[in-house]
C-alpha cells in the first residue's frame, strides 16, 4: 500500500497544518495520535507546523496558552479573522511536549451562519443535513471556519513561494475538503480515516462482517443505521482529498468497499516512547505498583477467603465498551475455559482478571467501599501495634540482660488486641466477593455480567480465575485503587486485547512500552502490522490470536491456550519478557513511524502539485 521509498522528504519551503477534532480535546484514540506525535513533528518542522482544532473542550483553559503578541503569518491570519469577521479564533500554544503552534476555532461564533452553511453543502455536494444533530452543527461550523483559515493562509504561502500541506484526521475535521477542491485553493490535502463510520456500526452488528464486507451496499447500510449524511460526508472527504490514507491494512479494506477509494498509503500509529522510559527500572516499577494492586485484591477478596498473592497473576483489558468489537466476549469465553483447564491440570496459581471500561453506573458498590475502609482501619491498627511493640522492644533490649527475644504479645495493650480482633471479626464474611465494583444503571442487561452469571464465574473460593469488573476508568483519585491508569498497567502481568474490530489499537502498544506483555489479534490494525515485525513474538511479550477467517470458538480456544501458556511461565521468564517487550515497543516510536507521514506528503506534493 505504501509507495517505495524515494528521495528523502524535505520540509524546506513547505508548511504543514494538521486538523483534528481532538486537538486540545481529549475524546478518543486520535488524541493520543496527535499529542504523542507532536514532539517529533515540531523537531522536524519547527514553526512551519501548526495544529487546528475546535475550541469546545471546557478544559481548554488549562491545555492551551493564547498568544496575542506574536507576529507571524499564522497569528496574523487568526487576528484578521477575529477583526474582519468577528469570529472567535485564538492563536497560541498547546501545553504538551513540543509546545506546538495551535489555532482554535469556536464553532458557536458562526452558528448564525449555519443555515447558509448547510444550504451550500447541499447545493454544491448534494448532502442534506436536515436532521437536527448538535454535534453535526459543531462539526460543520468548525469546518467552515477552518476552510476560511486555510484559504487565507494558502494565499500567504503562495505569495512567499511556500508549498502548503493540510492533513485532516477523520470526517469531523475534514468537512472543508470538498470546498477546498471545488474552489481550487492552492493547498495539498491528505485525509486520514482512522476507522470508517459504517465499519464500526457493521462490525458491532454483523458476526461475519469481514466476510460480508465485499458485498455490502454502503448507501443501504447508511440508511439502515440512520447515518446517511455522515456516510456521504466521509466519502466526500475521502474522494476530495489529494491523498487518502488510513492507519492499517485492516481499515484499508473498509476504505475500498465502504468509501469507494483505495488508500495511497498506510500511516501506522506510534507513541512518544521516551515518555514511557524508566531507565531500566521496569521491574522495580512493576513490583511497586503490583503491591498497590495486591492491596486492592486483599480488600476485595480476603474478606471472604484468601489465596497466595505470590502465586497470583494480574490480567486486564480496557477501552471503550464495545462488547464484541473489543473482544470482551472472546476474552470471557477464554477465561471460563482457562478456569476449567487450570483445575483440570492442578495448576497452583490464581488469575485475577480486570475489565476496565466505561459503563453508566449510579455509585461505587457500598460493600466494596466499606471493605476498603475496614482494610484501612486494620492497617491503622497494625501501625499502632507496630509502633507500640517497637518502643517497648527497644526499651527491653536496652535494659534487660537476657538476650532472648521476649514474648511480643505482652508488649501490646489489651485495648489494641481487642480492637484488632473486633475489626477483623467485623470484616470477615461468607458472601462471595463482588464481580462488579459499581452499581450499574442497567445491571440486568449488562453483557459482561450476563456472561459471568451464565458461566457461573462468580468468584467462588475454588475458582482459579477471579473477575473484577470496574466500569469506570482508573485514576489517581479513585478511592478503590489510589493510582492512575498507567501505574495500574505497570502493576499487571498481561494485557488482553483480542479485538474483532480495531482499526489500530493503542492499548497493547502502551502495555509493551511499560514492560507488560500483551495479547492482540490479527484483526486489529496493530496486530496486523506487528505480525510482520522481526521482534513481534511471544519472547518479546506479544501474543497473537488468529481471528481472520476463524470462527469464534476456535479463536476462544486459541486464546485460552495462550493464557494458559502465560500462566505456566516462571517468574524469571516473565522478567525477561518484560525487558524484551520494551525493545519491541521501540518499533512504534514516532521517530521511526513519522516517515510514513512524510511519504504521504511527498505523494501529495509530487502527484498533485499546486499551481499558482
Amino acid at each position: 500500500m505504501n509507495r517505495k521509498k524515494g528521495k528523502k522528504f524535505s520540509t524546506k519551503n513547505r508548511v504543514l497544518a494538521e486538523v483534528a477534532w481532538e486537538v486540545c480535546n481529549q475524546v478518543g484514540g486520535i488524541y493520543t495520535v496527535i499529542r504523542s506525535k507532536v514532539p517529533e513533528m515540531v523537531r522536524r518542522w519547527g514553526d512551519d507546523y501548526v495544529l487546528l482544532g475546535p475550541n469546545i473542550n471546557p478544559n481548554v483553559v488549562s491545555d492551551f496558552e493564547p498568544k496575542s503578541n506574536v507576529e507571524n503569518s499564522i497569528s496574523q491570519v487568526a487576528r484578521e479573522m477575529r477583526e474582519e469577521l468577528g469570529w472567535d479564533v485564538q492563536y497560541g500554544r498547546w501545553l504538551v511536549s513540543g509546545r506546538p503552534q495551535t489555532v482554535l476555532f469556536n464553532p458557536y461564533s458562526v452558528f448564525p451562519l449555519l443555515g447558509d452553511i448547510k444550504y451550500f453543502y447541499w447545493q454544491n455536494h448534494f448532502i442534506d443535513f436536515k436532521n437536527h444533530d448538535p454535534l453535526m452543527d459543531q462539526v460543520l461550523a468548525f469546518g467552515y471556519m477552518v476552510k476560511e483559515f486555510i484559504s487565507r493562509y494558502a494565499r500567504v504561502c503562495h505569495d512567499n513561494d511556500f508549498e502548503f500541506i493540510s492533513h485532516f484526521h477523520e470526517w469531523m475535521a475534514g468537512t472543508c475538503i470538498p470546498d477546498l477542491g471545488r474552489e481550487q485553493i492552492p493547498v495539498n490535502t491528505v485525509f486520514t480515516t482512522h476507522a470508517t463510520l459504517l465499519g464500526r456500526y457493521l462490525a458491532m452488528n454483523d458476526p461475519q462482517f469481514y466476510d460480508h464486507l465485499p458485498f455490502l451496499n454502503w448507501e443501504d447500510e447508511a440508511k439502515n443505521f440512520n447515518v446517511e449524511a455522515i456516510a456521504k460526508l466521509e466519502r466526500a472527504c475521502a474522494h476530495g482529498a489529494n491523498v487518502l490514507s488510513t492507519v492499517s491494512e485492516v481499515t484499508a479494506k473498509e476504505c475500498v468497499h465502504l468509501l469507494g477509494r483505495n488508500p495511497e498509503t498506510i500511516l501506522p500509529n506510534g507513541l512518544n516512547i521516551e515518555r514511557f522510559s524508566v531507565l531500566h527500572e521496569v521491574q522495580n516499577r512493576h513490583h511497586q505498583y503490583k503491591e498497590k494492586i495486591n492491596h486492592f485484591v486483599m480488600g476485595h477478596f480476603f474478606q471472604s477467603y484468601s489465596f497466595d498473592l505470590g502465586k497470583t497473576l494480574y490480567f486486564f483489558t480496557s477501552g471503550r465498551f464495545e462488547y464484541k468489537n473489543k473482544g470482551y466476549d472472546l476474552t470471557l469465553e477464554a477465561l471460563a475455559r482457562l478456569n476449567h483447564r487450570m483445575h483440570e491440570e492442578g495448576i497452583d496459581m490464581t488469575v485475577v482478571m480486570f475489565f476496565v471500561t466505561k459503563q453508566p453506573f449510579h455509585s461505587i458498590n457500598p460493600e466494596v467501599l466499606n471493605t476498603r475502609a475496614v482494610m484501612e482501619e486494620i492497617e491503622d491498627n497494625c501501625d499502632e501495634i507496630l509502633k507500640q511493640v517497637k518502643e517497648r522492644l527497644f526499651t527491653d533490649a536496652a535494659t534487660n540482660s537476657d538476650h532472648r527475644l521476649p514474648d511480643l504479645s505482652t508488649m501490646v495493650d489489651d485495648y489494641w488486641k481487642l480492637r484488632y480482633r473486633r475489626t477483623i471479626q467485623s470484616w470477615k464474611t461468607h458472601k462471595l466477593p463482588s464481580v462488579v465494583t459499581h452499581n450499574l444503571e442497567n445491571d440486568g442487561a449488562d453483557p459482561i455480567l450476563g456472561f459471568v452469571r451464565s458461566a457461573n464465574l462468580l468468584n467462588y473460593a475454588h475458582d482459579k480465575v477471579k473477575i473484577v469488573y470496574h466500569p469506570d476508568f482508573i485514576s489517581s483519585t479513585s478511592p478503590l485503587f489510589g493510582m492512575d491508569y498507567s501505574q495500574f498497567v505497570r502493576g499487571c502481568h498481561l494485557g488482553v486485547f483480542p479485538s474483532y474490530y480495531e482499526p489500530w489499537g493503542y492499548t497493547p502498544v502502551e502495555c509493551l512500552a511499560r514492560g507488560v506483555a500483551a495479547v492482540t489479534s490479527d484483526l486489529s490494525g496493530f496486530g496486523n502490522y506487528a505480525k510482520d515485525l522481526k521482534n513481534g513474538d511471544e519472547r518479546h511479550g506479544l501474543y497473537m490470536i488468529e481471528r481472520e477467517g476463524k470462527d469464534f470458538h476456535s479463536s476462544a480456544e486459541q486464546l485460552c491456550e495462550k493464557l494458559l501458556e502465560f500462566v505456566k511461565t516462571t517468574r524469571k521468564e516473565r522478567i525477561n519478557m518484560r525487558n524484551k517487550s520494551e525493545d519491541l515497543s521501540e518499533e512504534f516510536d514516532w521517530k521511526n513511524l513519522v516517515s510514513n507521514y512524510e511519504d504521504a506528503y511527498e505523494i501529495a506534493c509530487s502527484k498533485y502539485p499546486v499551481e499558482g
